[in-house]
C-alpha cells in the first residue's frame, strides 16, 4: 500500500477504490489505518471514495492541498426512529415556524461554514470538486440544508446523497444570541425531511461529538456500518 507518500499515511489510488478485493480484503479489515491521501480532486475520484464509505477532508502539506479520505474506525448513524427532539427545540421550531430549505446551491452554506470555522478543511478547491460531481451519476447528489431568515442562512450544512443514504460533510450555526439552538433545530428538521423522503439512515460521520448522540445517533463499528452502507447505496 505504501507509495512514496509525502505524509505518513498511505496513498490511495483510484484503482483501489474500484477493486472490491482490495477494499474488502485489505483496506476494510485493517483497523490500524483510517486516513489515506490523494492529490486527485477529480469528480470521479471523489465519488469513488464516497461510495467506498470514506469521508474526505483536505489538508495542507508543504504548500500542497491534499484530499484526505478517511475510512473511519466507527461511525455515528441516526436511524430516524431514534431521533430525539428536546422540548426547547420542539418549542422553538413551533413558535418561530422554522422551515428547512433544501437546495443544490452550495455557495451560501459554504460561506457560512467558512465564516464560522476559520480553519475549515472545507476549502474553495473542495467546493469545486463537489460541484463537479453534480449530474455525473444518477444516484449521487450534493445538497445544502439550511434555515434561512431575513435572506441569510442562520444554520446549515452540506452533504451528499448516495442511493438511500445521506452523509453530512460540514455545517455551521450562527453564534448570535437570538439564534441560539437554531443549529439543533436544523438537524432535527433535516432528520424529519430525510425520514419523509424514505432514506434508510443518516451517516453523521465521526461519533465523537456529543450533539450527534444527543440527536439520537448510535455508534456503529466500521464493519457494521459498511454492511448497512453497501445495502443502502445499492
Amino acid at each position: 500500500m505504501q507509495e512514496s507518500a509525502p505524509i505518513s499515511i498511505d496513498y490511495l489510488p483510484y484503482e483501489y477504490l474500484c477493486n472490491p478485493s482490495i477494499l474488502e480484503g485489505v483496506i476494510y479489515p485493517d483497523m490500524y489505518r483510517n486516513y489515506y491521501w490523494s492529490d486527485d480532486f477529480s469528480a470521479t475520484y471523489y465519488i469513488a471514495q464516497a461510495r467506498a464509505g470514506f469521508i474526505a477532508v483536505t489538508e495542507k502539506y508543504q504548500g500542497r492541498e491534499l484530499l484526505i479520505p478517511e475510512i473511519q474506525y466507527s461511525y455515528a448513524v441516526l436511524d430516524f426512529k431514534d431521533l430525539h427532539i428536546g422540548k426547547k427545540v420542539r418549542k422553538l421550531i413551533s413558535r418561530r415556524g422554522l422551515k428547512l430549505e433544501i437546495s443544490t446551491d452550495l455557495d451560501e452554506v459554504f460561506k457560512g461554514i467558512n465564516h464560522h470555522h476559520k480553519q475549515s478543511w472545507f476549502t474553495p478547491r473542495y467546493l469545486e470538486t463537489l460541484k463537479s460531481t453534480q449530474g455525473l451519476l444518477e444516484d449521487f447528489h450534493l445538497i445544502s440544508a439550511s434555515i434561512v431568515e431575513e435572506g441569510r442562512s442562520i444554520a446549515g450544512e452540506i452533504g451528499y446523497i448516495i442511493g438511500e443514504s445521506y452523509t453530512s460533510l460540514s455545517g455551521f450555526s450562527s453564534r448570535e444570541t437570538q439564534y441560539r439552538s437554531y443549529g439543533t433545530a436544523q438537524l432535527v428538521l433535516l432528520a424529519k425531511y430525510l425520514e419523509r423522503e424514505g432514506f434508510a439512515f443518516w451517516n453523521l460521520g465521526q461519533p465523537y461529538m456529543d450533539y450527534k448522540l444527543a440527536l439520537g445517533a448510535k455508534i456503529h463499528s466500521r464493519g457494521a456500518f459498511l454492511e448497512r452502507w453497501q445495502e443502502a447505496i445499492g
